[in-house]
């Protein structure tokens, strides 16, 4: 299994990885917004398909270095960003779906769907990032996404995480040659 994101159509790109269990930790590191905000985002979310989801991104409460910050990330870093979205899928604690960015005008906002199986001790995790608008735009997730669940396999591991920036760096070098043209 690579940890690397694979490219399924155009606008899809899938992620798995292995977690230690038990599988009700893990659903709650992805629904709990204290928990979430240790590898992702923050913000307060209705436990129920039709619910609403706050994602409160706070990039410098991730870093656990004093690495520099790219320009391009600066201003998201310090200030932070926050999406309003909606819950899609609610199956505790085995499927969370949830649409990951704000409307624009004609197209419609992606959608992650989280799933969880357990094997053994560990679980599976398939993240699903679909109706992806661009090329651009799964690059650019599917390195966020890589980094944010090496953060959230750190925390499960009781390891410290990796560095961001060097590593989104990294990241968007290999998603730019792995993401066909």
């Amino acid at each position: 299994m690579s940890e690397y994101g694979m490219v399924l159509d155009a606008s899809t790109v899938r992620f798995e990885r292995v977690l230690p269990g038990p599988i009700e930790r893990v659903w709650e590191f992805l629904t709990d917004p204290v928990q979430r905000s240790k590898w992702f985002a923050g913000g307060p979310m209705e436990p129920r398909a039709g619910g609403k989801l706050e994602l409160r991104f706070k990039h410098r409460n991730l870093m656990v270095s004093d690495e520099p910050v790219p320009e391009k990330y600066k201003d998201v870093t310090d200030k932070g960003f926050t999406f309003h979205s909606e819950v899609t899928r609610w199956e505790p604690p085995r499927v969370l779906g949830f649409t990951f960015s704000e409307p624009k005008e004609g197209i419609p906002p992606s959608e992650v769907t989280f799933e969880l199986m357990p094997e053994g001790k560990n679980v599976r995790l398939v993240l699903t990032h679909r109706r992806l608008s661009s090329r651009g735009e799964m690059i650019d997730v599917s390195g966020g996404w890589h980094v944010h669940l090496d953060i959230l396999a750190a925390r499960l591991e009781g390891r410290m995480p990796p560095p961001i920036w060097t590593t989104v760096a990294m990241l968007d070098k290999a998603y730019e040659e792995r993401v066909p043209k």
